[in-house]
């Protein structure tokens, strides 16, 4: 019985022998073969760095006195004042909560009403608004939801605040600090929904309204089928006839980036006149991102869109000037 089981033992013994070495030899060889890299996530960037080979003429961000002499323009900065007001939206007589955001020095600055998105506005979306107003306007950014009594973040679309954004086109203009006669749409996420309905479905870029501003607008009819999400966008951006600035980042979802860019080729081969502006490095909300996810690349893309945009809003409202 004891030969058996030593017999046993020494039989076990050779059989690992043999079967460790192998094993260990297939595993150092896995490792062996593995490519190594020095990161370890993958960007998609096959490139050492991006490249632009359009000529001059045709980029339009282009500045010659900075690249060759360093000259930096400053933009001008106003402190801001807040206002919390309402009016009334008289189709159905609802009352819209509202903040007006203008420069704290006395006097009249251009309009731009601003409309904010699924998020609503909140502390973190009110710093847009803000910004703008900074610039040298009076902003007038209703609150839609709050009006209604809907919850952040809402799924479903309500088309009766469309006319409440609308509405608050006429109350801006009556504002006595506006000084023109026009205002500019500014919005962003589907705030830029309800602003290109307020440009077109109700007509108001045939009279009040002078020009488009949104950051990766949600350019589809929010309650559309899935399908018209992803592969379609909204008949009504094809009737915008009011010069138009469009902001996204290069990491924004997919389904929003495709019917943005669908649409603003479609816009260009119609003749409008549109412009989409994509930054490098920054997904959707790089604008309004807390600060404890918030990159360099979201400041820079901030800082620059605000300041592009509120240039683009200060041309199109110069010839607009009240007398």
């Amino acid at each position: 019985m004891r030969v058996t089981k030593a017999s046993f033992f020494i039989c076990c013994l050779a059989l690992l022998t043999l079967i460790l070495p192998a094993s260990l030899h297939s595993e150092n060889h896995s490792k062996s073969s593995a490519i190594i890299t020095a990161s370890d996530t993958v960007v998609g960037r096959n490139l050492e760095a991006p490249v632009n080979t359009q000529s001059l003429s045709e980029k339009f961000w282009w500045d010659e006195a900075w690249y060759e002499h360093g000259v930096i323009n400053s933009p001008i900065t106003h402190k801001v004042t807040e206002q919390r007001v309402s009016f009334v939206n008289p189709l159905d007589n609802t009352e819209i909560p509202a903040i007006v955001y203008r420069p704290k020095k006395p006097g009249k600055y251009p309009g731009v009403l601003f409309q904010h998105g699924r998020r609503g506005l909140d502390e973190l979306v009110q710093r847009l608004p803000r910004r703008m107003a900074a610039r040298g306007f009076v902003v007038l950014a209703p609150d839609i939801y709050s009006a209604r009594f809907i919850d952040k973040l809402p799924i479903e679309h309500l088309p009766e605040t469309e006319s409440d954004t609308n509405a608050a086109v006429d109350y801006l203009l009556t504002h006595t600090d506006v000084s023109t006669s026009k205002i500019c749409l500014y919005s962003h996420t589907r705030g830029g929904y309800y602003t290109l309905q307020v440009a077109v479905k109700f007509k108001r870029q045939d009279t009040e309204v002078a020009c488009y501003v949104s950051f990766y607008p949600h350019w589809q009819n929010p309650n559309a089928a899935e399908p018209m999400q992803v592969y379609r966008y909204a008949i009504e951006a094809d009737r915008l006839e009011i010069p138009a600035m469009i902001v996204i980042g290069e990491y924004e979802q997919y389904q929003r980036r495709r019917s943005i860019e669908t649409a603003v080729k479609s816009m260009k081969q119609s003749g409008k006149d549109v412009r989409l502006i994509t930054y490098p490095g920054v997904g959707r909300g790089f604008d309004f991102r807390p600060i404890h996810v918030r990159t360099f690349a979201d400041d820079l893309a901030t800082k620059d869109a605000t300041v592009r945009a509120a240039k683009f809003m200060q041309k199109h409202l110069k010839s607009w000037k009240r007398e």
